[in-house]
């Protein structure tokens, strides 16, 4: 089973590109974020017409997650639990159903800058309820994985010029001890596990030619529980999107898992 995430950038934005890609690449399951749409406005025939069950968790302008699967979806919940007065769209989950059931978690964290501020705040408490739910995906014993654009730089080589990043809410040393808390409960970044090397990124700035310069860092994960790493067949990035015409600023990562 092939399942990648995809920080897409508008929805609109990516009419041409994001089908093109689905038709290259054939992945099974597709985690989107910022698909910046409400759920009635989201082109759901592009998708249903290529095989794909859509579930949207959508939001006017801003934010959005979604889920497209080749097979089936059940209990599908939006939201991330922790706090009934958040009104950002940054959750999704749901079980696909194939030859054994998973758990697919899709999400945006908050950017959180600019850093210290009521932002970043959001950030930190965003993220320790994101353990919370970790906690309880490792405790189901079941295959799992939570992946999306986690707006986080877990270690320098996952940046071409970390020294740039010091100051900024994604690579503040509080932001990663606040990831690596959710990854040291027992998960496995699907990537680093398949991909040792530094040099890898998934996003690259519109801004100052970073594309061209492969100023990148990486920020878009997925983090397997034990049982769906046991799975684990390989983890990769499609860089070379980013140089097709009217790309996101993010690529897909995406992994094969023996279901």
């Amino acid at each position: 089973m092939k399942i990648a995430t995809f920080n897409i950038n508008g929805i609109k934005a990516r009419a041409q590109a994001l089908p093109a890609w689905l038709d290259d690449a054939q992945p099974d399951v597709v985690l989107l974020q910022e698909i910046k749409s409400v759920d009635e406005a989201f082109p759901r025939d592009i998708f249903e017409d290529r095989g794909y069950n859509v579930e949207t968790h959508g939001q006017k302008g801003f934010n959005g997650v979604a889920i497209l699967s080749k097979l089936p979806l059940e209990d599908v919940r939006r939201g991330l639990p922790g706090d009934d007065s958040d009104e950002q769209a940054r959750w999704i989950e749901a079980t696909v159903v194939g030859t054994r059931a998973l758990r697919v978690c899709g999400l945006y964290l908050p950017n959180g800058n600019p850093a210290p501020g009521p932002k970043y705040d959001y950030k930190l408490a965003w993220m320790e309820r994101l353990r919370h739910r970790a906690r309880d995906l490792l405790a189901s014993e079941e295959p799992a994985l939570m992946a999306g654009d986690y707006n986080i730089i877990p270690q320098p080589e996952d940046a071409a010029r970390p020294e740039a990043w010091h100051k900024d809410a994604l690579f503040l040393p509080q932001s990663r001890a606040a990831y690596w808390r959710i990854v040291n409960l027992g998960f496995t970044d699907a990537f680093r596990a398949c991909q040792p090397a530094p040099g890898h990124y998934s996003f690259w700035d519109y801004q100052a030619g970073a594309w061209n310069r492969n100023d990148g860092i990486r920020i878009d994960h997925l983090l397997l529980t034990p049982q769906a790493a046991d799975l684990l067949r390989d983890c990769r990035i499609d860089a070379e999107i980013r140089g097709y015409e009217k790309p996101s600023d993010h690529v897909p990562v995406w992994i094969d898992l023996d279901i």
